[in-house]
């Protein structure tokens, strides 16, 4: 079979950074940027893929039925936060189905016109991906229904009273759509996916065989120590760790031997103000908040919002799902509290009225 493309037609990468069997060229990380460094250590098949063991059987289960038959792989939607690797699975979904690979967003697919020239382009079993699908206009959502069920596409040629229905059918295509907030996704749409498949943080092993594998892709010496201490502060995700690699990387080339051991790593992650549990300065000026300013709580979103100067959906997609993952924070039908482990993280005394929360050993 010829090798299948990939056309890209809008990507946000979400790239779980494990694969590829060459070495990335300094050529390459340097005129390609951070899309194609992260395209580089995608992983191509189910054997390469590292982390989320329980999914990736399933699916692949799912895919050699598909291909055996010759039927098109039902569709499918991939949950969860940022940066776990769901525009990577459906690279590897295409590319262990042989077929194309369509990439899109929901933002980019802002009118009826733009589906139609999408699902037309559409090749017989090939995949569709859409990232952050639940940003979908609600009338491009509507003609995606058909679309999904029939694969069929509906339009109108001309205005007016001389406008006339006309049906065009489709190919037997996958729908694979991707999602931070499942939550927003209308039930009819939910409904048309043949299963909900939630990524999960990475534990610890995962993420320290994910940063040795791109250290030795992009041609870095790091020992244990060192791929232990970045996957420990790399929160559980793999695009964090190969950003965290390339930061500590740079003070390896410059400071020293260009070599990566537990004292490069823990002093440069240091000096990037990255601390042991992979909190950063926002997630720490957080927590502070809620712990010094408000007394531990409980505190609206609201009020932190305004408090740190940023905006309510950075706080609750970008901040608050790692801390509530770790247990330093908690959230109650008053609002936000920290936890006794979030003030002991601080290095503050809890008060008795502090819920118990897990340390970060919990997720690692």
């Amino acid at each position: 079979m010829a090798r299948k493309k990939h056309i890209d037609l809008v990507r946000d990468g979400d790239d779980a950074g494990e694969a590829a069997d060459r070495t990335v060229t300094p050529t390459e990380q340097q005129g390609g940027g951070e899309r194609a460094w992260q395209a580089a250590l995608r992983p191509r098949d189910f054997d390469e893929y590292i982390g989320q063991r329980d999914m990736i059987e399933n699916l692949r289960v799912s895919v050699h039925a598909a291909k055996t038959k010759g039927w098109a792989l039902d569709h499918f939607l991939f949950a969860g936060p940022p940066g776990l690797g769901k525009t990577t699975l459906a690279h590897v979904i295409a590319n262990e189905l042989g077929v194309n690979l369509h990439v899109s967003s929901g933002p980019a697919i802002d009118h009826k016109g733009k589906l139609a020239s999408l699902l037309t382009a559409l090749g017989e079993r090939d995949v569709l991906f859409i990232d952050e699908i639940h940003r979908l206009n609600p009338v491009v959502e509507e003609n995606l229904y058909p679309a999904m069920e029939d694969f069929r596409f509906d339009l109108f040629i001309g205005e007016g009273p001389h406008a006339k229905a006309m049906t065009m059918q489709l190919p037997r295509f996958t729908l694979l759509g991707a999602t931070t907030r499942m939550g927003l996704l209308s039930s009819p749409l939910l409904d048309r996916f043949g299963f909900h498949w939630q990524l999960r943080y990475y534990d610890l092993a995962d993420m320290k065989a994910i940063v040795k594998r791109s250290a030795q892709l992009i041609g870095v010496p790091i020992d244990e120590e060192g791929a232990t201490e970045i996957a420990r502060r790399a929160r559980g995700t793999p695009r964090i760790a190969n950003r965290l690699l390339r930061r500590v990387r740079d003070f390896a080339t410059v400071d020293y031997d260009g070599s990566i051991d537990g004292t490069v790593a823990a002093t440069s992650l240091d000096r990037l103000e990255v601390d042991h549990a992979g909190l950063d300065v926002l997630d720490r000026e957080y927590l502070r908040m809620v712990c010094e300013r408000f007394d531990g709580g409980p505190v609206g979103v609201e009020a932190l919002a305004a408090s740190l100067s940023q905006e309510r959906g950075t706080l609750e997609e970008v901040v608050e799902p790692f801390l509530l993952q770790v247990g330093l924070i908690a959230r109650t039908p008053r609002g936000r509290v920290a936890t006794a482990a979030g003030f002991t993280h601080m290095g503050l005394a809890a008060p008795s009225k502090a819920p118990t929360g897990s340390t970060q050993g919990r997720l690692f």
